[in-house]
């Protein structure tokens, strides 16, 4: 079983997303993408692969980020950063996914150095699964 990531030594590397339905984002890293919930409620966390998913609700400034504001994306077209999952076989996670409900903006396309496609999760996040060649 997966435990929350806290190192005795060196770091540990968490992707944290804000969600305008916890609950229904936490199903979709454990359900869709396989990952194994280590804590339910506000936060939430799923271990996926290698690496954490803290997901929570929004909210405003707080002492020790007093100008910032925390909120899912206003417009899933205009990105700034998107999490990155490498796979050993991308059309069969393509398929395993898309069958458990995730909604694939293309299917993987060949470039030069590997396979890629996009989707995003429930609140517009994107994420890109690739295939190295």
């Amino acid at each position: 079983m997966a435990e929350f990531p806290s190192p005795e030594e060196g770091i540990a590397l968490t992707h944290f997303i804000v969600s305008a339905d916890v609950e229904r984002s936490r199903r979709f890293y454990s359900d869709v993408l396989g990952g194994e919930t280590v804590r339910t409620g506000e936060p939430s966390v799923v271990a996926l692969a290698n690496s954490w998913i803290i997901i929570n609700v929004g909210g405003g400034p707080t002492d020790d980020k007093p100008t910032v504001t925390l909120e899912a994306p206003p417009d899933p077209d205009r990105v700034s950063s998107f999490m990155n999952i490498r796979v050993a076989d991308i059309q069969a996670v393509y398929a395993e996914w898309s069958a458990r409900g995730a909604e694939f903006l293309t299917p993987p396309e060949k470039r030069k150095t590997e396979y890629r496609c996009y989707m995003r999760d429930p609140d517009g996040h994107l994420i890109e699964v690739g295939q190295s060649l």
